[in-house]
């Protein structure tokens, strides 16, 4: 995992519009990211489109003229580097220290410690 590259918060944003689609040309996700709060001029999506290439997290091909822009990693491969690199910074790697920590500041439904008592009953097995 440490040698996953490190995605920004904004390159998360154009990364969920191309994991959504599978594929996307620079002015889909201009698009989709317009239809969204944020309001980025095109040249800086694609400026975090370029970056995202050099970082290898995306690839593309040329069609014609477009560039095609693809996944490279899956968001499942993001999010488990992602966890893994929070929890090392934050809590020396250690889950218990973070559950605590959320468990006791964070409002919890009675559906959500059910849910959660699932997963553990399920860890158990």
């Amino acid at each position: 995992m440490n040698n996953f590259p490190r995605i920004t918060e904004s390159e998360w944003e154009v990364m969920n519009v191309i994991w959504a689609r599978s594929k996307a040309t620079a002015h889909e996700v201009i698009e989709a990211l317009a239809q969204t709060e944020n309001t980025w001029k095109p040249a800086t999506v694609k400026s975090l489109i370029s970056r995202l290439v050099k970082k290898n997290v995306l690839g593309y091909t040329q069609e014609g003229k477009l560039y095609c822009y693809y996944p490279l990693l899956s968001k499942e491969e993001c999010l488990r580097s992602e966890s893994s690199s929070f929890l090392q910074r934050l809590y020396g790697g250690t889950l218990k220290p973070m559950l605590v920590h959320f468990l006791s500041q964070e409002n919890i439904s009675n559906r959500e410690i059910e849910e959660l008592q699932n997963i553990l009953e399920k860890r158990k097995e």
